[in-house]
């Protein structure tokens, strides 16, 4: 099962080098995993996916807890939250496919982002799911290239994970 915890850290050099090295010296493997600054400078929030039970999503918050720049430990539960992903993915374009890569792209609602001769990038946002889908979909025509974010999430409502 996949679990998405969303840790608060100090925004200092190397606190990703040692969250991820955790990870890694316990053997549970990173699905995905976003960092970026909050609105407090001092401050960076993580969203990290990993696959795991309930023994391994208690293990990976109470080995987080114990880092020295790590201010909180927040699980994002699916149904109580709402997760992202962006995807950047060249794709080759001869001149009689075009116009189905931009119905499948107008579809998805996705975007193309540059056109040139021989390839197409289309960028789009939503779910891991919505993002495989159109992965599939443009695999017909030849991927050349992609890159994706890897999740980021956020808690429905009210709740707030940071600061």
């Amino acid at each position: 099962m996949l679990h998405t915890i969303a840790p608060i850290v100090e925004n200092k050099p190397g606190v990703l080098v040692r969250t991820a090295g955790l990870f890694s010296k316990r053997g549970f493997n990173i699905e995905s995993l976003t960092v970026g600054a909050t609105d407090n400078p001092d401050r960076s929030r993580m969203t990290i996916t990993v696959e795991g039970d309930e023994v391994v999503l208690e293990q990976v918050t109470k080995q987080l807890n114990k880092l020295v720049n790590v201010i909180r430990v927040s699980e994002l539960l699916p149904s109580e939250s709402v997760g992202r992903e962006l995807a950047v993915i060249k794709v080759a374009a001869r001149k009689e496919d075009r116009s189905e890569i931009m119905q499948i792209v107008s579809v998805i609602r996705a975007e193309v982002i540059d056109v040139s001769p021989r390839s197409m990038i289309v960028e789009m946002t939503g779910s891991e799911d919505k993002v495989e889908a159109m992965v599939r979909l443009l695999r017909q025509f030849g991927i050349k290239e992609k890159a994706r974010t890897g999740k980021v999430s956020m808690a429905r409502g009210a709740t707030a994970v940071g600061p």
